[in-house]
């Protein structure tokens, strides 16, 4: 076979290989520099969720005792039968890995140079451990009869907490192993092997193993939330070298939003762009961290709201790169001017980018007055009818959200919140919410009429029940209440467009935050009251109550009726009928168990006044001067009682000795002081009062001219304490027991006061804790003190319903209210 002979190589000298080019150098954004480290909202969330957690546990612990017990028993017969060199096994093994893999995990983060939060979460455990060792040493055996270990913990030989585990869990939450599952398998299952080991050799309960859960990852949390967390956000370099991935190939970028502004915006100019001097690509930044700023917000408006948000309140980086993109998708398929999406990506595991077309574009809020024109109005509502014929909803039509070009159209931004496939709702929201933002910008008339021409008239007449401002954004409502008669304009306009569209509001709201309130606030006094009601014998206090007191305590009662007519007559110029007057006050005891007891008064009187003739304005003054009088008076009358009190003798140091009143008086002054620092808290106060007392100088002043009436104003006053007073006296007594006459004004002035600050109806819970607990102070046995309160409650809230009702009825039959 002939060989195959090989080409001779050439003479020439060996040609060089090809050197490597240099990788490209990373291009520099003009941003400011990230903050080191960021408090976020998520470390706060579940440092309070944590918290909750901890005081569930204690409450659940402190009701079911006989459950926990239980528990531990049951677990103890179930590992009784376990082998017991698997038991020592595991003890071993619990005891050394529940530190052993945190340190070890430690050391990995030191040596990726993550340091920082290894410092973080040491800090976390060693508060922890001091905070454990505080309990079990000191608050567990100050607490008399083992009343924190046996009540709370539920274990009578147990520690309330566990200062073996509490700091690791500590640890854990604050040094962050999300993402890294091996690790968090292994740390976890050697925390609840040192648990369960705790449980079966009976040293430790399930409640205080879950107490300790909940206070490690409180302290955890919270140590990471007010150092600060290292920032995992990737710098704007890195953003914009992730444009590759979707083959943009940027040349320069600067940042363009502000530095807390969420999303982060970045200008981005394109390698193949001839023009460098503008920006081809507007890019959004969703950040992982900040998914969860808002989140308490959006769950709140979950509960609270009918189907106003989107059901998911917590959102994950994912589900909101993916929302923002299908709704930008969306909204350009239905033929709306929107800033075109080029593409989408993920950039690392801690934050996603959304590359837009630019489009040089100013928005509505930075607009000069001259631009806003009625052609732009038009092609606002255009743009918009677009979006509901393809039924979407954008749920953020504020003014930051219309962008205006060079030529005068309007574009439609911030699509993170927008909802594909909307319902009738949330479509009529979105009207409320454009007619709302456009009214505040250009006029409710102009934005009606704009929209009329171009939605019609049926669908504007649709969107009048949802002009209220629980139905609209947050910015919105704040630019409202400068601007407080926009809505009531815009309807207007709309009714005169359309007359037969008049509908009342729709109610939006699951309940009110006073709701809660009430709820609150009755559960705390049942929570006090219902112990010591149950350990009374109701059938042996009615058989050795005296009747005779009781009967004085009822025509004590009655007093007040006639001590509260006297009171408003005389703040009222007219003349009226004290017989009819009394009346009303008879029929304010009905209202009074459907509203707090101020405002059922107020209200009841009021109409009384308007409807016998006086003028609204003058009715509103007379009502006001009478219980600015009243609330003087009660002032007045506690701070002077309280100071005789003080001084009085020793049945009654111990309840209000002058210097517990006087500093009891300051502290509330300079709690009051403190929030009216606070500008909406004092804007509120102000407009409240504003209303409330608006014109009473001028009625005072009259009412000082005449001696008659003042006379009867402030003996009316003088003459409802006394009557009140006398009840309450009348009803300790008819037990066997009584009090000073002094202290006794002391303590239902304080009930009274907290009374008429609950917002429940008549002060229920509010009233009959505070008068329990102050007539036990006072030295009373606590059966006496709630048999007293009882009666006195039954006298003055709950026999007069049947009178009142039937009051009440009579007036309306009379119209005299």
């Amino acid at each position: 076979m002939e060989r195959v002979r090989r080409p001779d190589r050439p003479s020439s000298p060996t040609a060089p290989e090809p050197v490597p080019a240099a990788p490209p150098a990373p291009l520099r954004v003009d941003e400011p520099r990230l903050p080191e480290r960021i408090r976020r909202p998520a470390d706060a969330i579940r440092f309070a969720t944590s918290l909750i957690g901890l005081a569930g546990v204690m409450l659940l612990v402190s009701i079911a005792q006989q459950t926990a017990h239980g528990i531990e028993t049951d677990i103890a017969a179930g590992t009784a039968h376990a082998p017991r060199l698997l038991l020592t096994l595991a003890t071993l093994c619990s005891s050394f890995g529940v530190l052993a893999v945190p340190v070890a995990f430690a050391v990995e983060r030191v040596l990726r140079r993550d340091g920082v939060r290894v410092a973080i979460a040491l800090l976390a455990a060693v508060i922890t451990l001091g905070v454990t060792i505080a309990l079990d040493d000191f608050v567990a055996p100050a607490a008399p009869g083992g009343v924190l270990d046996s009540l709370i913990w539920g274990g009578a030989g147990s520690q309330p907490v566990h200062t073996d585990i509490a700091p690791v869990i500590a640890f854990v939450s604050a040094v962050g192993m999300a993402g890294r599952g091996r690790w968090q398998i292994a740390t976890w299952a050697m925390i609840g092997l040192a648990a369960l080991t705790g449980l079966t050799a009976s040293y430790a309960s399930v409640a205080a193993l879950a107490a300790t859960y909940f206070l490690g990852r409180a302290i955890g949390y919270g140590t990471l939330y007010a150092v600060g967390a290292p920032n995992p956000r990737p710098s704007g370099a890195t953003v914009v070298a992730a444009l590759a991935r979707i083959g943009l190939r940027p040349a320069r970028a600067r940042r363009i939003s502000a530095d807390d502004e969420d999303p982060r915006r970045y200008g981005v100019a394109l390698a193949d762009d001839p023009d460098r001097d503008g920006w081809r690509l507007d890019v959004h930044v969703l950040d992982r961290d900040a998914q969860s700023a808002g989140m308490l917000r959006r769950v709140w408006r979950l509960v609270r709201f009918r189907d106003t948000v989107p059901r998911r309140a917590v959102r994950s980086l994912r589900r909101s790169l993916e929302q923002e993109s299908l709704m930008a998708y969306a909204v350009h398929a239905s033929g709306a001017r929107t800033q075109r999406l080029l593409g989408a990506c993920e950039v690392g595991t801690e934050a996603a980018l959304l590359a837009y077309e630019h489009v040089p574009a100013r928005s509505l809020r930075d607009l000069p007055d001259a631009d806003v024109t009625d052609a732009l109005l038009d092609d606002a509502w255009r743009q918009f009818a677009k979006l509901q014929a393809a039924r979407l909803a954008h749920r953020r039509l504020e003014d930051d959200a219309l962008l205006v070009d060079e030529a005068g159209r309007v574009w439609l931004g911030h699509l993170d919140s927008g909802e594909t496939a909307a319902g009738d709702l949330a479509l009529r929201l979105d009207l409320a919410q454009l007619l709302a933002t456009l009214a505040l910008r250009a006029g409710p008339e102009r934005a009606v009429a704009t929209a009329a021409a171009v939605l019609g008239e049926a669908p504007l007449a649709a969107a009048v029940p949802l002009l209220q401002g629980v139905a609209l954004s947050r910015g919105t409502r704040a630019a409202l209440r400068r601007e407080r008669d926009v809505l009531a304009r815009i309807r207007e306009q709309i009714l005169r467009l359309e007359p037969e569209s008049e509908a009342p509001p729709v109610r939006l709201e699951r309940f009110r935050p006073r709701t809660i309130v009430t709820i609150v606030t009755a559960s705390i006094a049942a929570y006090i009251v219902i112990p010591q009601v149950s350990s009374i014998n109701l059938m042996h206090l009615v058989s050795t109550a005296q009747w005779g007191w009781v009967l004085v305590g009822l025509a004590a009662s009655a007093a007040t009726y006639l001590a509260s007519a006297l009171l408003l007559l005389g703040f009222v110029p007219e003349r009226l009928p004290l017989g009819r007057t009394v009346i009303v006050q008879v029929a304010a005891s009905f209202v009074k168990l459907v509203a707090p007891s101020a405002v059922s008064a107020v209200a009841v009187n009021t109409r009384y006044l308007q409807r016998s003739g006086v003028r609204p304005g003058a009715a509103v003054t007379s009502v006001g001067a009478s219980q600015l009088t009243a609330v003087i008076s009660h002032v007045l009358l506690l701070v002077v009682f309280g100071f005789v009190t003080g001084s009085a003798g020793n049945a009654t140091r111990d309840l209000a000795p002058s210097r517990l009143i006087v500093v009891v008086l300051l502290a509330v002054a300079a709690v009051a002081a403190a929030a009216l620092t606070i500008p909406r808290v004092r804007r509120l106060v102000t407009a409240r009062l504003r209303a409330m007392f608006s014109g009473v100088v001028p009625r005072m002043v009259d009412v000082l001219q005449s001696p008659r009436k003042l006379s009867t104003g402030l003996g009316g006053t003088l003459l409802m304490t006394v009557t009140f007073v006398a009840c309450l006296d009348a009803s300790v007594r008819a037990f066997g027991d009584s009090l000073p006459w002094t202290t006794m004004v002391v303590v239902y002035l304080t009930a009274n006061a907290l009374g008429n600050a609950a917002p429940t109806p008549g002060g229920l819970g509010a009233v009959e804790g505070a008068l329990t607990l102050a007539l036990t102070i006072s030295g009373l046995s606590a059966e006496t003190a709630t048999s007293g309160v009882l009666l006195f409650r039954l006298l003055t809230l709950w026999l007069p319903v049947l009178p009142g009702w039937a009051a009440f009825a009579y007036l309306q039959r009379k119209e005299a209210i």
